[in-house]
C-alpha cells in the first residue's frame, strides 16, 4: 500500500469525430508528469470513465484501444513513464465499461504501466482507516450494469450514448458553432432538452429571425401587464392605467410607438395563447408524462440524485466499520459531504462544466455558461491514523465562448471555490466527532 493516493475520474477521453477533442490534454499530461517527478510513495487511482469507449461506433471491442493509441500517443507515452515511478490503477465506469468485459484490456493497459482492476469497487488503507472506491454507475438506474463483466449487459445509457452522444460528435462540426459535442457535459440528462433549445436559439437560429423575436420575448412579461390594463379598459372597469401608458409611450415619439407595436403584438399572442391554453395544457401534461417515462424529466416526487449515492455510502459504512471515506464519481459534480461522521467524496470531471443561468427579463431560453474545474483529491495519513483529504484545482481558463447576446441578457457568472482545501477524517475508533473540517457541497 502507498502512503498517498491521488484520485481523478470522468476524463471521457475518446469518441467519434468531434468527441476526439480533449480540451484538457496539456493539463492532464502536466499532472501526470508532476506525479512522475514526485518523491512520494503515491498511487494514482482513476475511478471510472477514463475513456469514452461507448462513444466509439465505428470500431468494436478491444479494437477501440488501438483507436485510442492512434489518437492520443502522447497520453499513453506519459502514462507509461509515470507508471514506472508510481502505480496507476484504473477501474471501469459506465462509459468505459468494456474495460471490465474483455481480458485483453488488462494486458494492453499493463504495457503502459496501468493496472486495470475489473471490479465494481476497490479499497485502500490510509492510516488506520479504509477508503472505499467506486465509480457510482450502479446507483444510476439508467447506467447500472445488470451483469458486471458481461460484454452484452449494457444499460439504457449505453444505447442513449450510441444514438445521441456519438451522433452529436459526428454532427457537431456542421453547426455554425462547434457546440453539439458538449452534450456529454450536460448533467443531469434532464437538462438536455433545454440545452438544445438554448443553443438553437442563440447559435443556430437565423440572425434575422432571432433579432425579430427577441423584443417580443423580452417584453412578454410586460405584455402580460399590458393585457391586464387593456382588459380593464375594454370592460370599462378602469381606463386611467391605459391612458397613462399611452401618454407615456407617446412622450418617447417613434421609439414609444415601436414599443406600443411590440406590446400590441404580445397582446395578440397572449390572447391566442389564452384561447388555446386548455388544450395546450393537456398536451404539455401528456408530453411531460411521456418524457418522465423515458427518464428525460424528473417527477416532482423524485429524490435528489445525490441522495442515492449518499445512501450507498451509508450502506458501505454500516457493513465495513473501518471505512472512513467513500469515493465515487459519475455525476461530474465534485463534492465533499459529511455522512454519519465520515466523508463522501465525488471526484468530479475534467470535462467542461455547464452552469444554467436564466435571463433577467422575458421568456428567453436559459444560457449555459461553460467552465473548467480540473480537480483531484489527495488522501494521506494524518496524525494518529486519521485521514487527511486535500482538494486541489488545476487552473485552466474558462472557454468564454458565449455570444454577446447571451452575456447581455444574463447576469455575469461568479465562480466560487466550492470545497475546503483540507478535511481531516478521524480514525474509525473515534466516531463521536468524526470530521475536524468539512462542508456539505453539491
Amino acid at each position: 500500500m502507498a502512503d498517498v493516493y491521488y484520485f481523478i475520474s470522468d476524463l471521457h477521453v475518446g469518441g467519434d469525430e468531434q468527441l476526439q477533442q480533449v480540451d484538457f490534454l496539456d493539463e492532464l499530461l502536466a499532472f501526470l508528469e508532476d506525479l512522475e517527478h514526485s518523491d512520494e510513495d503515491a498511487e494514482l487511482i482513476i475511478n471510472g470513465d477514463a475513456f469514452g469507449l461507448w462513444e466509439f461506433t465505428e470500431v468494436e471491442g478491444p479494437a477501440k484501444f488501438d483507436a485510442l493509441l492512434d489518437r492520443y500517443p502522447e497520453l499513453f507515452e506519459q502514462l507509461e513513464v509515470t507508471g514506472r515511478e508510481i502505480p496507476i490503477t484504473l477501474i471501469p465506469g459506465n462509459h468505459d465499461y468494456e474495460l471490465a468485459a474483455y481480458p485483453e484490456y488488462v494486458e494492453r493497459l499493463a504495457e503502459y504501466n496501468v493496472t486495470l482492476e475489473q471490479e465494481v469497487s476497490i479499497e485502500r488503507t490510509v492510516g488506520d482507516s479504509v477508503v472505499h472506491v467506486e465509480h457510482g454507475m450502479q446507483e444510476d438506474p439508467n447506467n447500472r450494469i445488470p451483469d458486471f463483466g458481461n460484454p452484452y449487459a449494457n444499460p439504457p445509457g449505453y444505447f442513449v450514448n450510441r444514438q445521441i452522444t456519438s451522433r452529436a460528435g459526428q454532427l457537431s462540426g456542421r453547426g455554425k458553432y462547434n457546440w453539439l459535442k458538449d452534450i456529454q457535459a450536460v448533467t443531469p440528462m434532464t437538462e438536455i432538452p433545454d440545452w438544445l433549445i438554448s443553443n438553437y436559439f442563440y447559435r443556430e437560429m437565423s440572425s434575422w429571425l432571432r433579432f425579430s423575436v427577441v423584443p417580443f420575448l423580452l417584453l412578454f412579461n410586460v405584455g402580460l401587464l399590458y393585457v391586464a390594463i387593456f382588459a380593464l379598459d375594454w370592460f370599462d372597469v378602469w381606463s386611467l392605467p391605459l391612458t397613462l401608458v399611452e401618454e407615456l409611450l407617446g412622450f418617447f415619439g417613434p421609439a414609444g410607438q415601436l414599443v406600443e407595436l411590440v406590446l400590441a403584438g404580445n397582446l395578440v399572442i397572449i390572447v391566442l395563447l389564452l384561447a388555446i391554453s386548455i388544450p395546450l395544457a393537456v398536451f404539455v401534461w401528456d408530453a411531460r408524462k411521456t418524457l418522465r417515462r423515458f427518464g428525460l424529466v424528473r417527477s416532482p416526487t423524485d429524490r435528489e440524485p445525490v441522495e442515492k449515492y449518499l445512501d450507498r455510502a451509508r450502506d458501505v459504512f454500516a457493513s465495513e466499520p473501518r471505512v472512513a471515506v467513500y469515493v465515487y464519481g459519475h455525476t461530474h459534480r465534485p463534492s465533499a459531504t459529511e455522512v454519519d461522521g465520515r466523508l463522501v467524496i465525488n471526484t468530479g470531471t475534467w470535462l467542461k462544466r455547464l452552469h444554467r443561468v436564466d435571463p433577467l427579463l422575458g421568456v428567453l431560453p436559459p444560457v449555459y455558461y461553460a467552465s473548467y474545474q480540473l480537480n483531484y483529491f489527495r488522501l494521506s495519513a494524518a496524525d494518529d491514523g486519521d485521514v487527511l483529504v486535500e482538494y486541489e484545482i488545476i487552473e485552466k481558463p474558462d472557454p468564454d465562448d458565449e455570444t454577446w447576446l447571451q452575456q447581455l441578457l444574463t447576469r455575469s457568472l461568479r465562480r466560487q471555490r466550492e470545497l475546503p482545501d483540507k478535511t481531516v477524517v478521524n480514525r474509525p475508533r473515534e466516531r463521536g466527532s468524526q470530521l475536524d473540517e468539512s462542508e456539505v457541497t453539491e
